[in-house]
């Protein structure tokens, strides 16, 4: 398994890859901003439109897993922010297809993410995700503190039913 960041101009060549990873995870249950029905169409039109702008208007780097030309999993690093908070950036949807789930994969992705903040002088990362999920330990163990967290934030993917948020920060 290979970690490789993804420069805009081979953006393109991992659409389909990207698409399949957001529309398992969605289906398998992620609360990262997308619930069901969810059609591969609308994953697609997420990495060619909003994700696509932010890379090539260099304010967002992506990270992929991949492991003998399928994508297994993703991270991105965004820096879009005002004035006043050019020292941070954000995580962005941290994804591990379900087929890849277990092998360490979003440890590494987010290794990768946070060595490059540093190097891009950044001296704050965070991020939001779902309260008591799995994804907020593998937060927690990457170094991430809680800085609190906001009940019935979201609506749950799949079922009929609200989720709290918890805010993560990383000095850095």
């Amino acid at each position: 398994m290979e970690i490789i960041e993804i420069a805009p101009a081979g953006y393109a060549d991992r659409i389909e890859g990207l698409t399949e990873v957001l529309h398992a995870c969605v289906h398998a249950g992620a609360s990262v901003n997308f619930i069901l029905p969810f059609p591969p169409e609308e994953a697609r039109a997420f990495w060619t439109g909003k994700v696509a702008r932010a890379m090539e208007g260099g304010k967002r780097r992506l990270w992929i897993a991949e492991e003998d030309g399928r994508v297994a999993g993703c991270v991105m690093l965004d820096w879009d922010t005002a004035p006043n908070q050019e020292h941070r950036a954000e995580v962005t949807k941290l994804l591990v297809h379900p087929d890849f789930r277990g092998r360490g994969l979003a440890h590494r992705l987010m290794a990768a993410l946070v060595e490059a903040a540093r190097g891009m002088g950044k001296r704050l990362v965070t991020l939001d995700t779902t309260t008591g999920s799995i994804a907020e330990g593998v937060y927690a163990r990457a170094g991430f503190v809680p800085a609190g967290s906001i009940p019935n934030f979201a609506r749950h993917p799949v079922e009929d039913r609200l989720e709290g948020t918890t805010y993560m920060f990383l000095a850095l």
